[in-house]
Parts: C-alpha cells; sequence; structure tokens
C-alpha cells in the first residue's frame, strides 16, 4: 500500500508516517518501480502500536524501545508494566502540585473577595497577593 493508504489505516498523516520513518520506528518500506514507498499489512499494526503508546502517555522513544525489544523477539510485558507504572507515579505526583497550587489560589481567592478595592493603592504591588 501506498503511504497515503497507510496514514489512512493508521489515523495519522502521511507525514507523521515520514517522520516515523526519519526516527526509527518505522522500518524503511520497500519502493515501487516508480519510486513510490510500498508497505505491507504489518506496517498498519505497527502504526498503530505507535500511536496508542502515545495516547496511553508513553513517549516516541519508549514506543521504540518497545517496539526494538519485540523486533529482538523479547518479550516486553515487564519492560512496558514499569514504563505505565513510573508514568502513574508522575501523575500522582502532577496531581499532588496541582492540588497544593488549587489550595493555594482557593487562598488567595478568599483573600481577595475579602479586601476592600478602595486600599489597592500601591503602584508596586497587589494587596491580593501580599502576605
Amino acid at each position: 500500500m501506498k503511504i497515503g493508504e497507510l496514514a489512512e489505516a493508521g489515523h495519522v498523516t502521511a507525514k507523521t508516517v515520514r517522520y516515523y520513518e526519519s526516527i526509527g520506528l518505522m522500518p524503511a518500506p520497500g519502493r515501487t518501480a516508480s519510486g513510490y514507498r510500498d508497505y505491507s499489512d504489518d506496517a498498519v499494526d505497527r502504526l498503530r502500536f505507535i500511536r496508542d503508546a502515545q495516547a496511553s502517555g508513553l513517549t516516541l522513544a519508549e514506543a521504540g524501545q518497545i517496539l526494538g525489544m519485540k523486533d529482538d523477539g523479547e518479550s516486553t510485558c515487564q519492560h512496558t508494566r514499569a514504563l505505565v507504572d513510573r508514568h502513574l507515579a508522575d501523575i500522582d505526583l502532577q496531581i499532588a502540585s496541582l492540588l497544593a497550587a488549587k489550595g493555594e489560589l482557593t487562598a488567595l481567592s478568599r483573600r481577595a473577595a475579602s479586601l476592600d478595592p478602595a486600599n489597592c493603592n500601591d503602584p508596586n504591588a497587589c494587596q491580593v497577593l501580599a502576605h
């Protein structure tokens, strides 16, 4: 199949397919006599895996690691689980950070609601943000 057909089947653009080839995620395809890329049906599965890995939060480098292991005939379950667990831990840290920021902003909002705007006359400071 040609690159446009592959891109459509994988729900990406032809530019994305060419990029994945350039960074080694997709193997270079054969070429037709007229020079067009000629992809096998396996390319669709690989492309969909890359897309799904990204949608799951994995980076392209991580998807490439998994694909490299698969290409070498290695089992990837433990490796993938470790990646997923690391991403979960990162998300937990982000959530904690966001909750702390929300608490700070909530406190500032409450402070702002209790202040008199007529007292906001310092040209170098905001009474809402002053501690």
